[in-house]
């Protein structure tokens, strides 16, 4: 068992070096750019991939790093850059963890290579989950998939929202219904692999912020997929369904192990956007002048800046630490994941209004980037998750009772 330390080794201070750079140089220059024009970012992927920061080989050696600390350095590194960009990046690990979180070996060598392609031959993956109805309550899920015996195929129908990279993706995972009466136990994962009839985009979401990263409806009329496309395999599904039916501990749901997987991933983004803010406001903060002197100086806005610091640095901590509980098998046993993603998330809201803030007028300007990281922070305490949801996922592991 590693020991955790509040200091970054060499090699990640190495990683740390090499992804703030790229996003310097190549993320930040186009961040303006791609929000306005609300379209993937398609030249910068491509960078990505020629250094090979957009690779399977870059995420499984990050997911295999024995701290857990790879992750989290990069995305916050990455979302300094920009939201929108970063999350075009990464969105496909989403659809890669869910592989990880629920395949084999095999489907996992089978199909995760598949979502990343090559430089020239970009691949994306796709994570699909929430419904028009069915969104923090995943029990709800409309979309069912149902076994043809005959022809040794999974047959799925039913709509999904708010899915990255959804329609644009070579590769999606696609969670669905196949016992109804057992409601989120009665639930699967499975693989629709590129050009699968059935499958189509639906709406395009044009979103407040992180508007360079692709949001969509997925419709999936009919959709046939071979049996081998099932996460886990049948074997494993019947046995799990069956334990449900006995009211025996039947594992977890298909949606959640990809989530529980993600949440400090996710908490390191909002860090990121939260310190890109505070960085701003602080030069800003050096260099304007009012009353004869430079704004810094007065009590209020120090104290805000003071307050920020604290409240980004405590953020990174519960990061880090549910990103190296993960690592080493540790059970959350308080939910430090959902503590980790809702601090962060709830800390990028308000780091970025308070440097609006202090920038005053120019911050309510697109002259200056800390609009942008405003909108591009609210979806935090939105997705994956609501703010509202971590706090019951944390209250119900600290509690043992079923709060509703």
């Amino acid at each position: 068992m590693t020991t955790p330390s509040f200091d970054l080794g060499p090699d990640h201070l190495e990683l740390k070096s090499w992804v703030h750079s790229f996003a310097a140089d190549v993320i930040r220059p186009a961040a303006a750019e791609w929000d306005e024009r609300e379209e993937f970012p398609w030249p910068v992927l491509e960078e990505a991939a020629k250094i090979g920061l957009y690779s399977l080989d870059f995420f499984a050696t990050q997911s295999f790093d024995e701290t857990g600390l790879g992750i989290p350095v990069t995305m916050e590194e990455l979302f300094w850059g920009d939201a929108g960009i970063g999350l075009a990046i990464v969105g496909t690990a989403l659809a890669a963890a869910g592989v990880s979180a629920n395949g084999t070996p095999e489907q996992v060598g089978e199909w995760v290579p598949q979502m990343f392609g090559e430089p020239g031959a970009l691949k994306l993956g796709a994570f699909c989950s929430s419904e028009p109805d069915a969104g923090s309550d995943v029990g709800a899920m409309r979309t069912r998939a149902t076994y043809d015996e005959a022809t040794d195929e999974w047959v799925i129908n039913g709509t999904k929202t708010w899915a990255t990279n959804g329609g644009l993706a070579d590769v999606h995972v696609v969670t669905a219904v196949v016992d109804p009466d057992l409601r989120t136990r009665g639930q699967a994962s499975f693989v629709v692999p590129p050009g699968t009839k059935g499958l189509s985009q639906g709406q395009k979401f044009h979103k407040h912020g992180i508007r360079a990263s692709h949001t969509a409806e997925v419709v999936l009329d009919r959709v046939r997929v071979p049996g081998r496309c099932l996460l886990g395999g049948k074997e494993k599904l019947d046995a799990r369904l069956a334990r449900a039916r006995e009211g025996t501990r039947a594992g977890g749901n298909a949606s959640m192990a990809t989530f529980e997987r993600t949440r400090p991933a996710v908490g390191a983004q909002a860090v990121g956007i939260a310190r890109a803010a505070y960085e701003v406001a602080l030069d800003y903060a050096r260099t304007r002048e009012q009353f004869g002197r430079p704004i810094v100086e007065n009590q209020a806005i120090a104290f805000a800046l003071a307050d920020m610091k604290t409240a980004i640095d405590s953020a990174r901590l519960l990061v880090w630490r549910a990103a190296w509980m993960a690592s080493q098998g540790k059970t959350f046993e308080a939910a430090e994941g959902s503590m980790s993603k809702l601090v962060a998330g709830e800390t990028a809201v308000k780091v970025t209004g308070q440097a609006m803030q202090i920038l005053g007028g120019n911050g309510f300007t697109r002259e200056y980037p800390v609009e942008r990281m405003a909108r591009d922070a609210k979806i935090y305490t939105i997705f994956e998750g609501t703010s509202e949801i971590q706090r019951l996922v944390i209250a119900r592991a600290i509690s043992g009772n079923q709060i509703r």
